[in-house]
């Protein structure tokens, strides 16, 4: 036996007859020959790990536009807390670790440069609109490895795009991922707003942080071990947990994702990007050849939504001062 059928055979003795075994994998859009070492989800986490799209999620803005401090979140290390958490989930469930890891590692891929502020301005800037989820699938399927994609496991795409909202992944391995991205968000946001002098531990109702806990490692353990608990033939948090997390998203909303001082630089980052919107599908032969490939196959504006989409906030800036800014007279 090789080391995957191996590690295949320990799936089926180890894990919950509800996870989603890698033997049972609905398949890969391209059929492959299976790797010796590894399962077909080992295989996919591997290559969202190495692939240019989440690099780039270093510089990618999660809630803070462009921090001067190094302990701020990014989209990078949003996603690594989203995947521990999610694992410490799948792994008390008996459920498949490395199609969670996957998806978890995976599910940010789309998303723009400065955060929901830059997915807003593509949504309304795009024909078809934009959603960040959908584009994560876009970016493994269509983008990546030049235009060949990365050829990913069903289990794993459906679980990127039914992160946020709709109609649920089909596995529960999947249906983890949409509620460890709101864990880790709504409790990493508290810290980072802590940082920034926007809020206290003491602002947030006391009420909340007597029932949650009274600091970030409490409160994520305690919503965690209550996933844990009350999942089953899925995954969710009791009905009474839920509700302090609403209530604790509701004064979120409030006190930092609506708080002028989060949100100064938001209405630049904006204009930015309808600009370049509005100067690349001009000038479809200004971008980058991969992307010149997709306007003269699927459009414009197709193609620099997906340009601009992939950009980083540093990247988005430089291009912005180079299209628009004049530069300095050199002898």
């Amino acid at each position: 036996m090789t080391i995957r059928e191996m590690y295949e055979e320990k799936e089926k003795k180890l894990l919950s007859p509800k996870a989603r075994l890698a033997v049972d994998t609905v398949g890969r859009t391209v059929p492959e020959a299976p790797d010796e070492v590894r399962t077909c989800f080992q295989r996919d986490r591997d290559r969202i790990i190495h692939c240019e799209s989440f690099r780039r999620l270093k510089h990618k803005t999660q809630v803070f536009l462009a921090p001067s401090g190094d302990h701020y979140r990014t989209r990078l290390t949003h996603t690594l807390e989203v995947a521990q958490i999610a694992r410490t989930i799948a792994r008390a469930l008996e459920l498949n670790e490395d199609l969670t890891e996957a998806i978890a590692l995976g599910h940010d891929l789309g998303h723009t440069p400065f955060g929901h502020a830059g997915e807003r301005a593509l949504d309304s800037l795009c024909p078809d609109g934009f959603k960040h989820f959908e584009q994560s699938v876009r970016v493994v399927d269509r983008l990546e490895k030049n235009g060949r994609g990365l050829n990913l496991s069903d289990e794993v795409k459906n679980g990127i795009l039914c992160h946020t909202s709709g109609e649920e992944a089909y596995t529960l391995e999947g249906r983890i991922i949409r509620i460890a991205d709101k864990i880790a968000y709504i409790n990493h946001d508290i810290d980072d707003a802590e940082r920034a002098g926007v809020l206290t531990e003491e602002d947030i109702p006391l009420e909340l942080r007597m029932k949650l806990g009274m600091s970030k490692s409490r409160r994520i353990n305690n919503m965690v071990k209550n996933v844990i608990e009350n999942s089953n033939d899925t995954i969710q948090m009791s009905e009474d947990m839920w509700q302090l997390f609403m209530e604790l998203h509701d004064f979120m909303f409030v006190a930092v994702y609506k708080n002028p001082v989060c949100k100064s630089e938001e209405s630049k980052a904006i204009a930015m990007i309808e600009r370049l919107y509005e100067y690349y599908t001009k000038n479809p032969e200004a971008m980058p050849a991969e992307y010149v490939t997709i306007a003269e196959e699927e459009g414009a504006e197709r193609a620099v939504c997906d340009y601009i989409a992939g950009m980083t906030d540093n990247y988005s800036v430089k291009k912005f001062h180079q299209l628009f800014v004049p530069s300095s007279w050199t002898e």
